[in-house]
């Protein structure tokens, strides 16, 4: 699968995190919050941002998991990480 629209990579990211999170991809909303509204831990943070940088090929510094607190702030993290490569 082609990451190259925003839709796609929309689409990948909540998959990974879903599957990380293991909660269903209906559940989660670009703004609900993964440890209030999901129950998730730290170690799925870090979890999630391993992926990421597996999934899109990119680094993804520690410090942007206070970011990535919901899908809209996944999404910033990455398009910024892909800024930042390219």
């Amino acid at each position: 699968m082609s990451l190259n629209t925003d839709v796609e990579r929309r689409a990948k990211i909540k998959e990974l995190v879903c599957d990380i999170l293991e909660i269903e991809e209906d559940e989660v909303t670009d703004t609900s919050l993964f440890k209030e509204d999901h129950d998730a831990d730290s170690m799925g943070a870090i979890e999630i941002l391993s992926q990421l940088e597996r999934a899109f090929g990119i680094d993804i510094d520690q410090a942007e998991l206070s970011r990535m607190v919901n899908l809209n702030g996944v999404a910033a993290v990455v398009e910024d990480a892909l800024a930042a490569k390219a």
